[in-house]
């Protein structure tokens, strides 16, 4: 039964194993990819990630820890010197594997695992996208119309209160004209009567 048998053996003896991942880790630190089989890498990633981890605190301690794994000079060199510091702001993670597909022969799915903070394009890519999402604003259409709700508002007040002065204006000049008409009657009646007067002596 293989209950609570987590990793997997490759294969392998324990001693075999473990040279096998240590060569394979001081590959990846020196020339931060390399490209191997699924399976191998899933198991790389789970030894050289502490490992990594203990470089991020230069100590007397951590690097006797790390050397005892790795059992290189070169390699220490390149892990406390420049990986160190590449990957100190980054609190995990610091693997990538990307499948490429089947190999020919043995048809075995292969990979390519690296470093994440080396692989320069992803980078770039990482940075611009989060640059264009930094000066990106969004406008909805909810906002605009209530903008424009509110600023036709006014003036359709503005134009109920023009007609109001107009009527006022048209009212004022109707009184003087009544007066005229009212003036000029009255002589027109006392014109008649004046004729009645002359016609009777006539007669």
């Amino acid at each position: 039964m293989r209950h609570g048998k987590k990793n997997n053996h490759l294969s392998r003896t324990h001693s075999h194993r473990e040279a096998m991942l240590q060569n394979m880790a001081s590959s990846l630190i020196l020339h931060k990819r390399i490209e191997t089989t699924v399976a191998k890498a899933k198991e790389l990633r789970k030894f050289v990630e502490p490992i990594l981890t203990r470089a991020k605190d230069d100590t007397f301690v951590n690097r006797r820890e790390v050397f005892r794994a790795l059992n290189d000079k070169d390699t220490m060199k390149e892990l406390f010197g420049v990986v160190a510091d590449k990957i100190a702001s980054r609190p995990g993670g610091y693997t990538r594997i990307i499948k490429l597909g089947n190999r020919l022969g043995d048809n075995a799915d292969t990979c390519l695992i690296e470093l994440v903070d080396f692989n320069e394009l992803l980078l770039a890519a990482a940075s611009e996208k989060a640059a264009a999402n930094t000066t990106k604003t969004r406008r909805s259409r909810r906002g605009a119309g209530a903008k424009a709700t509110t600023e036709t508002a006014p003036v359709a007040v503005a134009s109920v209160e023009e007609p109001s002065a107009e009527v006022v204006e048209d009212e004022a000049p109707a009184a003087p004209v009544a007066e005229v008409t009212s003036t000029e009657e009255t002589p027109a009646a006392d014109a008649p009567v004046a004729d009645e007067d002359s016609d009777t002596p006539k007669a």
